[in-house]
């Protein structure tokens, strides 16, 4: 299975992680569930800086990552995701202080976080949010999410079914997205979202459309269920990115 596949490689990653980091230099944070919110006359869409990944491969060749980034704000993204995976996603770590010397809205760090020291690295490289995956993570979410929190990070928890949105209503994430790929087959439905929205929205968390999002009418159709979008592969395989990412944001 591909996620097993990804889990492996992170293993390896982490094993070679220090056991601190040093404070970052830093010290702004950008509120992602605040950028969300504030969004008016648009729809609220974290644009995905995503060059690889499992299903498409490559989706963008040689990527001025700062430039893009400054590209995708200037087209009305309330927010960046920056994928740091290398093995199959062609993401680095690195990206993240790139990204953020260059723009001021939230930086998501999205990764397979299965440590703890991942998410004292996240702060130390100066994101402002990071990807906690419910199907990776299991029962030690909550723990997780405690540990973003105190670390300053805003935890942006994923589920995909209705035992991950359980585990997700018990933890103190504010963002919850809804990834409508499951993870263990790639398969992408879109009625995920239509499914899951309500019990999230019930506790009142704030609800992200994740995956598989391609046009104006896939935002149209889906706006009533969630509060923002996180859209990579259709902006980033396009020929005109940002203009496409425009065309997401004023659907």
């Amino acid at each position: 299975m591909m996620l097993d596949s990804i889990i492996s490689e992170t293993r390896k990653r982490v094993d070679r992680l220090p056991a601190s980091f040093p404070e970052n230099p830093r010290n702004t944070h950008a509120s992602l569930s605040h950028a969300i919110r504030s969004a008016r006359g648009k729809n609220a869409v974290i644009a995905e800086l995503k060059c690889a990944s499992p299903t498409r491969g490559t989706i963008r060749g040689n990527v001025d990552i700062p430039s893009m980034a400054q590209a995708f704000v200037s087209a009305g993204c309330v927010a960046l995701s920056v994928l740091t995976e290398p093995h199959f996603f062609s993401g680095s770590v690195r990206d993240i202080p790139l990204v953020k010397d260059v723009v001021g809205v939230p930086v998501l760090r999205k990764d397979f976080i299965i440590d703890r020291r991942q998410i004292a690295e996240t702060r130390a490289l100066g994101a402002d949010a990071v990807l906690l995956i419910a199907a990776v993570l299991g029962g030690r979410l909550p723990e997780f999410v405690d540990d973003a929190r105190d670390e300053g990070l805003e935890p942006f928890v994923e589920v995909h079914t209705l035992a991950d949105v359980e585990i997700a209503r018990s933890t103190r994430a504010d963002i919850i997205g809804i990834n409508n790929r499951d993870l263990s087959t790639l398969a992408v439905d879109l009625a995920t979202t239509r499914i899951l929205s309500p019990l999230v929205r019930s506790t009142g968390r704030i609800v992200v459309c994740e995956s598989g999002v391609t046009s104006a009418e896939d935002v149209r159709n889906l706006r009533p269920f969630c509060d923002a979008f996180l859209i990579g592969t259709s902006i980033m395989a396009h020929d005109t990115p940002e203009k496409k990412l425009e065309e997401l944001v004023c659907a």
